[in-house]
């Protein structure tokens, strides 16, 4: 195996530590920052010619900071991670992003849906000015090194431009993200490296991800060629969604998804996306209900569809009456017989609880975010494996998971930071100094 000699992560200095941050993301950058503030010599290594990338790609839609609610839906936004994930959005949550932001030069608002967002809607300058304060701080930025884990004399194996090489540092932050858009960095490469080690794992599964529809007639694989042909990238809304979880709690949730070539994605569907794949692995299906009118009562609905229709048709009689037409009309046809249709009682229901049956979630390399990872359990409060002594974790690596709408990105953030104060806290605990 060709290796150079070891070298330190970071020029040597009188008393700091040397810490090489792997991983470009938010997390690791964050990571560093507070390291470069707290006197750590931070050397930040990423498998893509530049940092950022999944960032820069969150940002092409406008830039989702974090979300103005109030701290405990916030926090419950987490499931079943809420109580490991509130420490870190006690020290930095919503509006320490937003206080973060503004010190960058980016003014933030809150949108319409509570989500906040710079003035212009761009990740690009935030990110130019966070590199240029990093750089500034003595932060060294290195792209193109691959992790590749440990030598046997407990260096860092990285690949480079130059080949394979040895770092010394005195800790590490891995902040190396999950596996959805490997084109970007994150591509879950870490796993059996981690494993090797002895560190606790989850399974890497999508989060925040688009579903596939069971065939709505015998012989079809999903949606029917005319649906698919016609409506497919086209966005369903208003609706209130449902889903039942396994204790028998419905949760309902009102915006809008898109219909795809194969079944649902978008922000609505995203909302319910851990439910829905749970259900699916527990059972082969889940059930996504939908309520394709959410202003009328069901008994309204019940009204305005058995009124007469005389010669009318019933895309007509429905247009008129309830405002359904185009994709909505077509899921209608696409889910009831015409049997079913003909029959106001039983198309009044439908119109208020129309179920979707779910068989797969999309790949996992579709996804926005995944779920799984570094179990927290494997972990101190500071983020320190338990069992490699100096190695810390943050970010989406870690085993927990959020929905769109700045959570992500808030709880990624907040995690970099619990890493970098956590090697500074366990540096200064045991005396430590650099041997530099």
């Amino acid at each position: 195996m060709p290796e150079s000699a070891s070298h330190p992560a970071a020029q040597p200095g009188p008393t700091g530590p040397r810490v090489a941050v792997i991983g470009g993301g938010p997390a690791g950058l964050m990571a560093a920052e507070v390291l470069a503030a707290g006197g750590a010599r931070v050397s930040v290594y990423d498998a893509m010619p530049s940092v950022g990338r999944k960032f820069l790609l969150a940002g092409r839609g406008g830039l989702n900071l974090t979300h103005s609610e109030p701290f405990e839906p916030f926090v419950h936004r987490y499931a079943d991670r809420a109580d490991a994930v509130r420490p870190w959005l006690t020290a930095f949550g919503a509006q320490a992003v937003r206080d973060w932001a503004q010190g960058l030069g980016v003014e933030t608002f809150v949108g319409s849906s509570g989500r906040v967002f710079p003035t212009d809607m761009k990740a690009a300058p935030l990110l130019r000015a966070w590199l240029h304060r990093l750089r500034a701080a003595g932060v060294a930025v290195h792209g193109r090194h691959r992790w590749l884990g440990w030598t046997t004399e407990g260096d860092l194996r990285l690949h480079g431009p130059d080949g394979e090489q040895a770092v010394r540092a005195d800790a590490t932050v891995l902040a190396l993200g999950g596996a959805s858009w490997a084109r970007l960095g994150s591509d879950g490469a870490w796993v059996p490296l981690l494993a090797a080690r002895g560190v606790a794992l989850a399974s890497l599964r999508p989060a925040n991800c688009g579903f596939d529809v069971a065939p709505t007639a015998p012989g079809r694989a999903g949606w029917s060629d005319y649906l698919r042909q016609r409506f497919a990238g086209q966005p369903v809304k208003p609706v209130v969604a449902s889903v039942t979880d396994a204790q028998g709690q419905v949760h309902r949730q009102q915006g809008e998804f898109v219909l795809t070539d194969t079944g649902i994605e978008g922000s609505l569907v995203y909302a319910f996306s851990a439910r829905l794949r749970d259900q699916i692995e527990a059972a082969g299906h889940a059930t996504f209900t939908l309520d394709l009118l959410p202003d009328h009562t069901a008994e309204q609905v019940r009204t305005e569809v058995c009124r007469p229709r005389g010669p009318r048709s019933l895309a007509t009689h429905l247009k008129s009456r309830l405002g359904i037409a185009g994709l909505k009309l077509a899921l209608l046809h696409e889910c009831l017989s015409p049997e079913a249709l003909a029959q106001p009682e039983r198309l009044a229901q439908a119109l208020k609880c129309l179920p979707l049956t779910l068989t797969a979630p999309r790949p996992i390399d579709e996804a926005i975010s995944t779920a799984g990872g570094v179990r927290l359990e494997s972990l101190d409060e500071h983020l320190m494996l338990r069992d490699v002594p100096g190695v810390f974790c943050a970010g989406e690596m870690l085993d927990w998971e959020a929905p769109t709408g700045g959570y992500l990105l808030t709880a990624s953030m907040a995690s970099g930071r619990v890493a970098g104060q956590g090697v500074l806290a366990w540096w200064a605990s045991a005396g430590r100094h650099s041997a530099g």
